[in-house]
């Protein structure tokens, strides 16, 4: 009985596989170009225009993040190097990326091949993940997007999680840890775009300590307008010293709207 409950997922796994095999992901080509990143040091800077775009404007990708040590073939010393013949490489997950080309002007330009991985998109059509294709699969490839990770945001028990949404998670970093941080203060387990919104404002649980223990109980909606309007601890407290009373989080917020502090 044991023996038949093991062989049971396999076989889902085997049929999914086949099924996404059969829609055939299509391999992505397209114009690229790899440069030294304007914004982090050590870093590439990965540009790809699909030749699919036809018509459509601002359709090419640029990932600024791109560390020495997930491109192969290519390192910051060859984008010195005028006229060299380089292949850069990225293996991942869901898929492996080449850029084929010619040092020019300080910059490998070339052409570029995505080969997607099927099985990738069997784990995570599995795991309730649809409506993957081509491109977006080589977006989780620069990105980073995981099965162990996409399955350990669904662990958490987050709501709301979609395909697409894996996509910011992942750029901004989200993670078990950081949302054990919120829930350690005592929060409700946020859902999927509250995680987004509040890590794309720089939402940190040491901040969030510090002004909880001045006497504030902000709300996740709270949360992201204290990084907007830079309520900080600082703030709270210099308002204090000038002798105002009962503040709240919407009260702080007009004072910054307003230059009521100026």
């Amino acid at each position: 009985m044991n023996s038949q409950r093991l062989q049971i997922p396999m076989v889902i796994l085997a049929s999914a596989i086949s099924a996404l095999q059969a829609v055939a992901f299509e391999p992505v080509q397209a114009v690229c170009t790899i440069s030294t990143s304007e914004h982090h040091t050590g870093m590439f800077r990965v540009r790809v225009e699909s030749g699919a775009c036809g018509e459509r404007e601002h359709c090419d990708s640029n990932f600024d993040e791109e560390s020495i040590d997930r491109l192969t073939g290519i390192s910051l010393a060859d984008l010195t190097r005028e006229g060299e013949q380089l292949t850069a490489t990225m293996a991942a997950e869901a898929g492996t990326f080449r850029c084929s080309g010619t040092v020019r002007d300080g910059a490998l330009r070339g052409e570029s091949v995505f080969t997607p991985d099927a099985a990738f998109a069997a784990r995570m059509e599995q795991m309730g993940f649809s409506g993957l294709d081509s491109e977006k699969l080589q977006t989780y490839a620069f990105v980073n997007v995981e099965s162990e990770w996409a399955h350990s945001m669904q662990q958490i028990g987050i709501q709301g999680l979609t395909a697409d949404n894996l996509i910011p998670l992942r750029i901004f970093h989200v993670d078990r840890e950081y949302v054990q941080s919120l829930t350690g203060l005592g929060y409700p387990l946020p859902s999927a775009d509250q995680l987004v919104a509040m890590k794309v404002q720089g939402v940190n649980a040491e901040e969030v300590r510090q002004i909880r223990a001045l006497g504030y109980q902000p709300t996740f909606d709270e949360l992201i307008q204290i990084r907007i309007f830079r309520i900080t601890p600082d703030f709270i407290r210099g308002m204090e010293a000038r002798g105002l009373k009962n503040l709240t989080i919407a009260k702080l917020v007009q004072i910054r709207i307003f230059k009521l502090d100026e």
